[in-house]
């Protein structure tokens, strides 16, 4: 099954990939290499702890090129605009409670960052805004209870 991701979430994990590959798997084999020449082995906890190391660089790897491989990379930009929310939209919202104005772009699970505004598709949040449209109200079954919004913009940058 293909996961939603944003080209800047695919970019992201794309560079992460990258580093890992090309900077920490061959720092790590000379970190091993280093601790061979110690000598014996079990009780080189140098030795031990760039093995532990290799193997969970090796499983980050393993998670990303997954990742990658599964995604369904959307370029918002490139779908016409319809005045609805979809996946890679930016939706500028009012807390009707509050007056209180918030901004979200709906990204991939891997992608959400509360703090700058990413709010994962997977979220009660987006998946109450996912096919409204601008004007319309959302009511959020949150954890602390229901919050309504209305949706005041929708772009897709």
């Amino acid at each position: 099954m293909k996961v939603p991701m944003t080209i800047e979430g695919a970019e992201r994990l794309r560079a992460e990939l990258k580093q890992l590959k090309g900077e920490e798997r061959p720092r790590i084999s000379k970190a091993i290499a280093e601790a061979r020449e110690h000598g014996d082995l079990k009780e080189n906890a140098e030795y031990h702890a760039a093995k532990e190391q290799q193997g969970l660089v090796e499983a980050r790897i393993r998670e990303i090129e997954g990742k990658l491989a599964d995604a369904q990379v959307i370029d918002v930009t490139q779908i016409k605009p319809t005045g609805k929310v979809i996946f890679g939209a930016t939706v500028h919202l009012t807390n009707l409670d509050t007056d209180k104005a918030a901004v979200y772009r709906i990204v991939g699970e891997d992608e959400a960052d509360l703090k700058h505004g990413k709010l994962s598709v997977a979220s009660p949040m987006a998946r109450a805004l996912i096919g409204k449209a601008e004007g319309d109200e959302v009511v959020v079954n949150a954890p602390g209870g229901e919050i309504a919004y209305a949706i005041e913009h929708i772009e897709h940058v």
